[in-house]
């Protein structure tokens, strides 16, 4: 009856109790963990191969090719045409590693963080926002 228990041991080799659990047999002998072997199994909704490719030839068309997926859906919605949801449509683009800045938006750029200066005295260090206010 001693040692640690069932939740002490699995946060100590950051697993579910679940998981734990799952390793031991019935008579009580710990199991070789099955999970890197196991099969991914398919999600009862998933896209098909044929349903990506028509997303794909969707967003390639000359008069979707400039918009996001936010708009070709409710375009595609008024021509009474649903393929799949914009959620999917981001997620087949990205999949395919054609997420990137559509249209006339600019793309990504970093900016640098701002450098801070040091006041030693009054009067040395002037900003857009450091006018004093008159009443």
């Amino acid at each position: 009856m001693g040692g640690a228990s069932r939740y002490q041991a699995a946060g100590i080799i950051d697993v579910s109790e679940r998981t734990l659990k799952r390793w031991r047999s019935e008579c009580g002998t710990v199991v070789e963990d099955q999970r890197p072997q196991a099969a991914q199994g398919r999600q009862p909704h998933q896209l098909t191969h044929e349903e990506e490719q028509t997303i794909l030839n969707t967003c390639h068309r000359p008069e979707y090719q400039s918009l996001p997926p936010s708009q070709i859906v409710p375009l595609l919605a008024d021509n009474g045409v649903y393929l799949a949801s914009e959620s999917s449509f981001y997620r087949v683009l990205k999949k395919h590693h054609q997420q990137h800045p559509r249209g006339r938006t600019k793309a990504r750029r970093t900016v640098p963080a701002p450098t801070s200066f040091t006041a030693t005295g009054p009067n040395q260090v002037w900003s857009w926002d450091s006018v004093p206010q008159r009443h």
